[in-house]
């Protein structure tokens, strides 16, 4: 989450406050998902994906008690954790986190409530609530890292964890620690079944909360070989119609001699097709290579500045 800035006399720009409440609004809604998904599918089945959840689970297991505990549980685990994450991370992810895991954990309690009579989710076997609650999770997980902030518990340690190991992705890194517990979660629940359906949640968390995180930051890298004639007809229907800036390289066929220009352009994935199409109207000759772009910094793309995910 960007930081606030304030105009010349100190105080806060509309700007600025329309993206706290947008950023807080997409928290939120990450944590409606990510709730759902603990409440409904993974600890009525005492599936433990991992992270301050998936401990909540096992000690809720534990505890000599029959009321369901788990939100109150993740409160307490966070508490350490949020003083480190609030040392490591600012001031500013300690707030935001601090919100997602109240919000989160009271939603859980909520949904624990309101459907605790309610059949429609019931189901005989395993397999749709590790599906299905790995996805919300992942999901939910996801759509609250992108804004800078965490649901609190282990996810502090992966995101410190993830300014130290930069070259690994968060979900690799929550992955790691999360199979740890699954094996904990074993040890105490002693289900070989139940461990390889919490290995099936964690394997699709893994996957969505990667894709959330990491998906709106992809786009295509494209190099278009063509005449210089018709690389200006070409970037000009780039700019025109779909507003794509381009940049021009000069090259030399190795085996013709000749001149030629090459396109190198950067767009989002949906803009792809329409490219090709462009490209294909004005020189179907043209020689394109297409490949993916992870991550893109500068206008229309990603701030240098920004955090690291």
């Amino acid at each position: 989450m960007k930081s606030v800035k304030e105009n010349g006399n100190g105080k806060i720009t509309k700007k600025a406050v329309l993206k706290i409440l947008k950023d807080y609004s997409v928290i939120t809604l990450g944590c409606i998902i990510y709730s759902l998904g603990v409440a409904i599918f993974l600890d009525p089945y005492n599936i433990a994906p991992g992270g301050a959840t998936g401990i909540a689970i096992i000690i809720n297991e534990i505890l000599p008690i029959e009321t369901n505990i788990t939100g109150i549980l993740i409160i307490a685990i966070n508490v350490p954790l949020f003083i480190l994450g609030a040392v490591f991370c600012g001031k500013k992810f300690a707030i935001s986190t601090l919100f997602a895991t109240v919000v989160s954990s009271l939603m859980i309690e909520l949904w624990n409530f309101a459907f605790k009579d309610v059949e429609i989710f019931k189901t005989e076997g395993l397999l749709i609530p590790a599906l299905l609650g790995g996805a919300l999770f992942g999901i939910g997980l996801g759509l609250i890292f992108r804004m800078d902030s965490s649901t609190g518990g282990t996810d502090i340690i992966v995101k410190i964890l993830r300014k130290k190991f930069r070259y690994i992705k968060t979900g690799v890194i929550s992955m790691v620690i999360d199979v740890m517990i699954m094996g904990v979660a074993f040890a105490v629940f002693q289900n070989f079944e139940l461990a390889c359906y919490t290995l099936i949640a964690i394997v699709v968390f893994t996957i969505l909360f990667d894709l959330v995180l990491y998906g709106g930051n992809s786009a295509k890298l494209l190099y278009v070989i063509t005449t210089e004639e018709k690389s200006a007809l070409i970037c000009e229907k780039l700019l025109k119609e779909l507003d794509v800036g381009a940049t021009y390289v000069d090259g030399e066929g190795a085996y013709t001699g000749e001149n030629r220009r090459i396109i190198m352009c950067a767009a989002k994935n949906f803009m792809y097709p329409k490219i090709r199409d462009i490209v294909k109207d004005i020189d179907p000759h043209a020689f394109m290579i297409v490949s993916s772009a992870k991550e893109i910094y500068g206008e229309g793309y990603k701030d240098h500045f920004d955090d690291e995910l």
